[in-house]
């Protein structure tokens, strides 16, 4: 057991309902599952013990593995696993960050993807690590129901999907988003927490604007993210 790095070949799950979403969707990938001697004999803990024992998946019960990962005080069930591919699919609609860096905001965008049913995810990199258990655990079990890849330039994820509508959000955008026609198929587009989309972004598609008060400069990019969302899914979600 060590701390996690982004060169590492595993991650971990920090608690008890990540561990069970982990070992629901992806048990095959599942190396281990610790246990920490404060974890009480409940329900969920039972669904795990349940699992790990018809999947043959070796327990481990030790205080110090959460100390050298720097568990919450409060985790007491940890899941490692193979960091495992869940690329995006090509024809789906899509939410592409590009560069992001703050690994809190990736969590947090996952989860917002997910719960409004997008479920696929193009990163371009240089960007945050998606399987840091900082976003993992953000994510709030959104990232083992989630399809991702990540693409060396914008332009290497519009050469590997279907052809599609390209709706880039922009502080200087062309359109207000409770004036899109939403199509079919498309992908929303948003930048860095700090420097947003280029300028060239304008080109790739019709250009987004999130209206707001000039009380503040912009949202941040997560609530940015989840609004646009919300809009274009808005009706679809029953």
């Amino acid at each position: 057991m060590q701390k996690y790095k982004k060169t590492s070949e595993q991650s971990y799950a920090l608690g008890t309902e990540l561990t069970l979403e982990l070992l629901k969707c992806h048990p095959d990938d599942v190396v281990s599952v610790y246990i920490h001697s404060k974890q009480k004999d409940n329900q969920i803990y039972q669904q795990i013990m349940n699992i790990c024992t018809k999947r043959k998946i070796e327990v481990i019960r030790s205080d110090k593995a959460f100390n050298i990962v720097d568990a919450k005080e409060n985790c007491y069930i940890m899941g490692v696993f193979r960091k495992f591919r869940n690329d995006i699919r090509r024809d789906n609609n899509h939410v592409v960050l590009v560069n992001p860096s703050n690994m809190g905001n990736l969590g947090t965008i996952i989860r917002s993807c997910v719960g409004f049913g997008i479920n696929d995810l193009a990163i371009i990199s240089p960007a945050a690590d998606i399987y840091d258990p900082k976003v993992i655990r953000a994510s709030m079990r959104a990232f083992f129901g989630l399809h991702f890849t990540y693409y060396p330039s914008f332009e290497d994820y519009l050469k590997d999907v279907s052809e599609r509508e390209i709706f880039p959000f922009m502080l200087d955008g062309k359109v207000r988003l409770d004036e899109v026609r939403v199509p079919e198929r498309y992908s929303l587009v948003f930048g860095n927490e700090a420097t947003g989309l280029p300028a060239e972004f304008h080109d790739y598609g019709t250009s987004v604007v999130i209206k707001q008060l000039n009380t503040i400069d912009s949202f941040n990019l997560d609530n940015a993210v989840s609004i646009g969302i919300y809009e274009f899914t808005r009706g679809k979600i029953q």
